[in-house]
């Protein structure tokens, strides 16, 4: 039987993972405060570095304890993103100020991995399995983060009936929403070639600009849809224009775009790309057009893992969460191929920015709310 005493506490042990800096991609430190809380919980830990530069190496950290159904895993992340600079105290050296929390990573979301924690250590199930998916990349590239887990756990035969991820979440109070989907994004490179020459003799030369802006007006008279019953309406948006010329007179010899576009379940990645590059070939054939998918969409339809998040926030919160597929991307976009996906955690209001903060009290209320949640996922 563990000893009460050393027990992690979500204010004590959010402290300490503070005060391991980690910026993305995080490896060594952070990753040995989490474990020696795990070790005594019975947990098995494995972990393990992926990847080369540039999106590498990243440390990961898989964490299993009991077996058989049901499975309940928690996932998230131990990185950070760069503090910047302007803070008022070490980014790197949690301090409570008040009835605040500050440091890097307090709410995104270093806050929830350490409530998670202590909310096992004061309800861990006497049957079935619970794991933790925690990785060291989920705020840079995230070539090796979740997605080399979901691997690993694919080679050691582990599936989890439904998985909890931690992502800051609520928007004005601890628990008005969770998410139970994502947008898809896909990023697009659009390369127009020309012909390079003196403006004089424009004969004698291929402007690609006029054909890159008549492509892009078509691009941007387009409507992918109307939103659906959970997701809002895929937008495009033309996030650079580049040409790089530096002379007057000068008709460059190429000239670039670069597109974002965030999709609802109505499209697949793939199949925008190819659009836009149909789009884009109508007025210049020759151009190249590059896309990357970062995440498809997907949609954890409401059901018991929604309620039992529902039933546990209502109950210590007293509001119901709003049901939600709004905001950027998460892990959730590589975790829902292996089992329904919800997302919950602390307020996002100054996640990323300067003095990021959590209040302790909501530190509470969230590890009370997740201990709940384990009681209620793991009753026979």
């Amino acid at each position: 039987m563990t000893d009460a005493s050393t027990l992690p506490d979500s204010l004590a042990f959010t402290k300490a993972l503070i005060d391991a800096e980690s910026i993305t991609p995080a490896r060594g430190a952070v990753f040995d405060v989490l474990e020696a809380a795990l070790k005594p919980l019975g947990f098995a830990i494995d972990r393990f570095t992926v990847g080369e530069a540039p999106d590498g190496p990243v440390e990961n950290l898989l964490a299993t304890r009991g077996s058989g159904a049901p499975h309940f895993a928690f996932a998230g992340h131990l990185d950070v993103v760069p503090p910047g600079k302007g803070w008022t105290t070490d980014p790197f050296r949690a301090e409570q100020r008040g009835a605040l929390l500050y440091g890097r990573g307090a709410v995104d979301m270093k806050g929830a991995v350490a409530a998670f924690v202590a909310a096992l250590a004061r309800a861990l199930p006497d049957h079935g399995t619970v794991s933790l998916i925690i990785t060291g990349d989920e705020e840079g590239p995230a070539v090796y983060g979740t997605r080399a887990l979901i691997d690993r756990m694919r080679e050691r035969g582990i599936a989890p009936d439904f998985c909890l991820i931690g992502e800051p979440t609520s928007v004005n109070r601890l628990g008005d929403t969770i998410k139970i989907g994502r947008r898809g994004s896909v990023n697009i490179w659009i390369t127009v070639p020309g012909h390079q020459g003196h403006v004089a003799y424009p004969h004698l030369a291929d402007n690609p600009i006029p054909k890159l802006v008549r492509a892009l007006a078509d691009i941007d008279a387009i409507v992918l849809d109307e939103g659906t019953d959970w997701f809002q309406a895929s937008n495009i948006e033309v996030t650079d224009l580049e040409v790089g010329n530096t002379a007057h007179n000068v008709i460059p010899g190429a000239a670039q775009a670069r597109l974002s576009i965030r999709f609802n379940d109505l499209h697949r990645g793939t199949e925008l790309v190819e659009r836009i590059e149909r789009a884009v070939h109508v007025h210049t054939p020759d151009a190249e057009v590059k896309g990357i998918v970062s995440g498809e969409s997907f949609l954890t339809e409401p059901g018991r893992l929604s309620d039992i998040l529902s039933d546990a926030i209502e109950d210590h919160a007293g509001i119901r969460p709003e049901l939600s597929t709004s905001g950027g991307t998460s892990d959730g976009r590589f975790l829902h191929a292996l089992c329904p996906v919800v997302e919950f955690g602390l307020l996002n209001a100054t996640m990323h920015k300067l003095d990021e903060a959590v209040a302790v009290a909501d530190l509470a209320m969230l590890t009370d709310i997740y201990e709940s949640v384990l009681k209620r996922a793991f009753t026979r």
